[in-house]
């Protein structure tokens, strides 16, 4: 199992948020941070960009913690990545993810997100 694929497939090994949290490196939580403000349109903050993936034990942001709609699924149902459930092909909170982002089918498909 690659613990550090996302419920979604999204690979937070190589999120900036992640990457700067493991690496203690502030100049890239401020650009994650104007980025993510700038996409989101909401307000974040350097303080907020502390993560060390979605699956694993340990801090995550806000959004990743308590707001991400896939994650709260994927934990409700209790599945090891939304690859192991049977409502993926046709689930419209992971749909977008999916057309945008080539990769992540295949993460969840090829078992890299299987529960040990």
């Amino acid at each position: 199992m690659k613990e550090l694929i996302a419920y979604c497939g999204l690979d937070c090994e190589a999120c900036e948020a992640r990457l700067a949290t493991v690496n203690h490196d502030d100049a890239l939580r401020e650009k994650v941070a104007k980025l993510w403000s700038e996409l989101n349109g909401v307000e974040i903050t350097p303080d907020q960009i502390n993560c060390v993936g979605c699956r694993v034990d340990g801090v995550k942001t806000p959004y990743c913690a308590t707001l991400c709609p896939i994650r709260q699924c994927a934990l409700s149902e209790g599945v090891g990545t939304c690859g192991d459930c049977e409502k993926m092909n046709g689930c419209e909170k992971l749909a977008p993810i999916l057309n945008n982002n080539p990769s992540v089918r295949r993460n969840l498909t090829d078992g890299q997100g299987e529960k040990q």
